[in-house]
């Protein structure tokens, strides 16, 4: 069953996350409803964060894109079917040194609000799956864009914190709205 996805302006949404040190049955069952919720929402990353909960933990599901992106997990390059969707817990993501560049990001936390974010194109990040198992992903493209903004939820970090003045002056009346919106519903 999916779970409710917390909106922009939810005070979640700025906390760091406390690292998973428990690899357990709630773990399990709370990456699979993520997945169900980030699915349902026709999303292609979620973050706890997202569902009112401060800790490392996200996943990733880019198995029915049709954009273009490189990997190697472990050394390896399986097929794309065989680890998506992703569970990341406690990533460490590192930037391949490259020029950043734009590329126009949503939010499930930020209904219908897009916005250019620049980014490193390339990344390599250290992980545990939902088992605890450590691994080491390279990728790049629209893979380390969503693994970097979801990283980015797990330290309170959003994507207009990282967009430029313009981008955020044409959207202000949208977060301005979405911030209301989100006020009010926490009254209710």
């Amino acid at each position: 069953m999916p779970l409710k996805i917390v909106h922009y302006n939810d005070p979640v949404l700025r906390k760091k996350g406390t690292k998973i040190t428990k690899f357990d049955e709630h773990l399990h069952r709370l990456a699979g409803e993520m997945v169900d919720t980030m699915l349902d929402a026709n999303g292609i990353g979620l973050a706890a964060h997202q569902i009112g909960q401060a800790i490392q933990l996200c996943v990733v599901d880019l198995s029915n894109t049709e954009s273009e992106f490189d990997w190697e997990l472990d050394g390896a390059r399986p097929p794309i079917d065989l680890f998506m969707p992703m569970v990341i817990a406690n990533p460490d993501v590192t930037a391949v040194p490259k020029p950043l560049l734009p590329y126009e990001e949503g939010c499930l936390s930020f209904p219908k609000i897009n916005g250019d974010v620049l980014r490193p194109d390339e990344i390599a990040v250290k992980y545990q799956d939902e088992n605890g198992t450590p691994h080491t992903l390279r990728c790049n493209g629209l893979l380390a864009r969503c693994i970097q903004h979801e990283a980015d939820h797990l330290h309170g970090i959003l994507f207009i914190d990282r967009m430029d003045p313009d981008t955020l002056k044409r959207i202000d009346p949208e977060l301005k709205a979405l911030k209301k919106k989100t006020r009010e519903a926490s009254k209710a």
